[in-house]
């Protein structure tokens, strides 16, 4: 699957700069405006054409990854990734774009500074890509990553969607202890790494009986129950089976 580049935001914004300097023109007839606006136009075109011109490559195939993005230039084959991860964040003022992350495998001879966390397991990769850059849905990448990288790829949008939801009672479970604990089962989950289900699934069990009891806290009932499924979940949940609902 070969990505495309989608046309730059700054396309749109450059139109509108361009009607807006028009009128703004006509309606002040000023040699300074005059000048300070074709500087603001001039430079919009400047940002946008080097946008252009930048080199993109982002082929998804069966001997890996052929890129040209992230200051990387060359096939990366599926030997050396040990992950890509396709994460999109809760919603925030700048946006919520999905991304992709790769995780190197530790015979990788990938060079470049590994800056990015894993949002599955803390380890270090690489920011690829926003996928609000290229046209394809995300949904396609998803599939294309999927066939061609097994379990390699996980796709944590499913699960930041399915995070579940307590009621508030009065007296209940410490809302910050649940949180964490659900998040590192759901993280364990979308890893479909073995040896960390099996280490969280033990953490787990261990802190069942630990959780404090607070003012407004969870619903004790709705999180016993949850926590029960997680549990059985991490113990038989194979790397290719199904999140039970």
């Amino acid at each position: 699957m070969k990505l495309r580049r989608s046309r730059p935001p700054l396309v749109n914004r450059l139109l509108f700069l361009t009607i807006g300097a028009v009128v703004l023109r006509s309606l002040v007839p000023s040699p300074t405006l005059t000048w300070i606006l074709s500087g603001v136009v001039l430079v919009t075109v400047g940002v946008v054409v080097v946008d252009r011109l930048k080199p993109f490559r982002f082929h998804i195939g069966a001997d890996g990854l052929d890129l040209r993005v992230a200051g990387l230039n060359r096939l990366v084959p599926w030997a050396e990734i040990d992950a890509i991860v396709l994460d999109q964040p809760a919603p925030t003022a700048g946006g919520n774009s999905p991304s992709l992350l790769l995780v190197p495998a530790t015979t990788s001879t990938i060079d470049r500074p590994l800056s990015d966390r894993s949002p599955v397991d803390g380890r270090a990769g690489l920011v690829l890509i926003d996928l609000d850059r290229v046209q394809q849905p995300a949904d396609e990448v998803a599939a294309a990553l999927a066939r061609f990288g097994g379990s390699r790829f996980v796709d944590l949008r499913q699960h930041r969607h399915d995070e579940p939801s307590f009621e508030v009672a009065l007296r209940g479970y410490d809302k910050r202890q649940v949180d964490d604990l659900v998040q590192r089962c759901e993280d364990a989950l979308a890893s479909g790494r073995a040896s960390q289900r099996h280490e969280v699934k033990a953490e787990l069990d261990r802190a069942r009986g630990t959780i404090e009891v607070a003012l407004r806290g969870y619903n004790c009932a709705q999180v016993d129950r949850y926590l029960d499924r997680m549990s059985a979940a991490l113990a038989s949940w194979d790397d290719e089976g199904i999140k039970p609902a």
